[in-house]
């Protein structure tokens, strides 16, 4: 959001960013939960910076950084890639070393179920 923000404010384009995240809603692989909270949070503030910076968003950051490092560490540590993240967004698939095939993991339904 903050280099579309860039973008906008450089060709002087007025973009209401979360008037996009509303109609990003029809169709993209983000969750339409989170882009519900990006809209909200560029309705508190339409100037706002960047997202990390909305009371919210960085409550959250902080709030769930602790688990985000033990699960980095965890995975450095053991030497394990860890392509979650594309896998959540857009159900991209991963592959395993432990046995053959793509595999796609039901994140969402994980991180509501847990305490993180």
């Amino acid at each position: 959001m903050n280099l579309i923000r860039a973008k906008s404010v450089e060709k002087g384009w007025g973009l209401k960013l979360g008037e996009l995240a509303r109609i990003w809603k029809g169709g993209c692989i983000i969750r339409a939960v989170f882009l519900d909270r990006i809209k909200k949070a560029y309705d508190r503030n339409p100037e706002l910076s960047n997202l990390l910076v909305d009371p919210e968003f960085a409550k959250e950051i902080i709030e769930r950084q602790t688990a985000w490092r033990r699960v980095v560490c965890l995975a450095v540590s053991s030497g394990v890639s860890t392509p979650a993240q594309r896998d959540y967004f857009g159900a991209h698939t991963y592959e395993r070393t432990d046995m053959e095939g793509s595999f796609h993991t039901e994140w969402f339904k994980i991180a509501r179920q847990s305490k993180y």
